[in-house]
C-alpha cells in the first residue's frame, strides 16, 4: 500500500510546523506541495528528511510558485515541465523506485479576476497551461497520478455557489471545458469524486477573507488528484482533512490523501 498526499501549503518556510503536523499525524509515503514559495536552496529538506521524507524533489523559485514532492519510499525525479512558457517553477514529475506509478505535481496558475482573455492576460496564460498540459496528457503511456492545485472547481458541488460563481475566474463554463479537454485527452480518472461522489459538497479552498470559514463554508473544490485508468483501479480510499484549515497559521487549501494497493 502507498498513500500520496497534496496540499498547496501556501508558503512551505511559513507553514513548516503545520506540515511537521500532518506528518506526524497522518504519516503519508508521498507528500506534494504546492506555492512553496521559496528556491531550492531554502526549501526546509533537513528539516523533512529528520522526519523520514529524505527523498525530494524540489522545484523552487524565489517568492512564488514552486512545488515539492517529498518521500518516504525511493523517487527519481524524472521531469519538469515548463508549462507557462516563462520559467515559472509550477510542475515536477516523478517515479516511485521500483513501482508502475508516475506522479505528476502541478500548481496551474490563478488566472487573475477577470475571465477575458482579451482584457486580462493572466486568464490567457492559465487556458494555455491546461492546453499545453492536454498536448502532454495525449502522450502518455505510463501509470501516472497527476496531483495539486488545479485552481478549477468543475462540478457545481465543487463550489458553495454555481449560479454565483459562474462568471468568477475557477468556476467558468470555459475553465470547466478546458480542464474536460485535459481529462479526456488521457481518461483521467477524478480519484476525489470516485469516493466522494457528485453531488456531495467536497472542498479543499476557503477564502482567507471569510472571516469564519467554517460558519460561513464558502469553499470551492481547487485542489486535485487524478490517476491513468489502470492506476485508479488500485485506488482503495480517498480522503481530505478540513480541519487543517484551523490549524494555527493555515494554508488557505487543505490537504488531500489517496492509498494504492500497490
Amino acid at each position: 500500500m502507498i498513500s500520496v498526499a497534496t496540499w498547496n501549503i501556501n508558503s512551505v518556510r511559513l507553514r513548516l510546523p503545520i506540515v511537521e503536523k500532518y506528518l506526524t499525524e497522518h504519516a503519508p509515503d508521498i507528500l506534494c506541495l504546492q506555492e512553496i514559495k521559496c528556491e531550492n536552496d531554502k526549501f526546509p529538506a533537513e528539516a523533512l528528511a529528520e522526519m523520514g521524507y529524505e527523498h525530494q524533489a524540489v522545484c523552487g523559485q524565489k517568492g512564488y510558485h514552486g512545488v515539492a514532492t517529498v518521500s518516504r519510499v525511493p523517487i527519481r525525479e524524472i521531469s519538469r515541465h515548463d508549462w507557462q512558457a516563462n520559467g515559472e517553477a509550477r510542475h515536477v514529475g516523478v517515479e516511485v523506485v521500483g513501482k508502475d506509478m508516475c506522479i505528476d505535481n502541478v500548481y496551474v496558475p490563478a488566472g487573475g479576476d477577470i475571465p477575458d482573455r482579451e482584457k486580462n492576460v493572466k486568464f490567457g496564460q492559465k487556458l494555455d497551461f491546461l492546453e499545453r498540459m492536454t498536448g502532454w496528457a495525449d502522450a502518455l503511456d505510463r501509470n501516472t497520478l497527476i496531483v495539486g492545485d488545479f485552481n478549477i472547481a468543475p462540478l457545481e458541488s465543487d463550489v458553495w455557489s454555481h449560479k454565483q460563481l459562474l462568471k468568477v475566474v475557477s468556476h467558468t463554463p470555459l475553465e470547466v471545458d478546458t480542464l474536460q479537454r485535459f481529462q479526456d485527452a488521457h481518461g483521467w480518472v477524478d480519484l476525489g469524486r470516485e469516493f466522494i461522489q457528485d453531488p456531495e459538497r467536497y472542498f479543499s479552498w476557503w477564502s482567507y477573507r471569510s472571516p469564519d470559514w467554517r460558519k460561513n463554508d464558502r469553499g470551492r473544490r481547487l485542489d486535485h488528484m487524478w490517476a491513468s485508468g489502470e492506476l485508479a483501479k488500485q485506488a482503495r480510499g480517498h480522503s481530505v482533512l478540513e480541519e487543517a484549515r484551523s490549524w494555527e497559521k493555515p494554508s488557505d487549501h487543505i490537504p488531500l490523501i489517496t492509498e494504492f494497493d500497490i
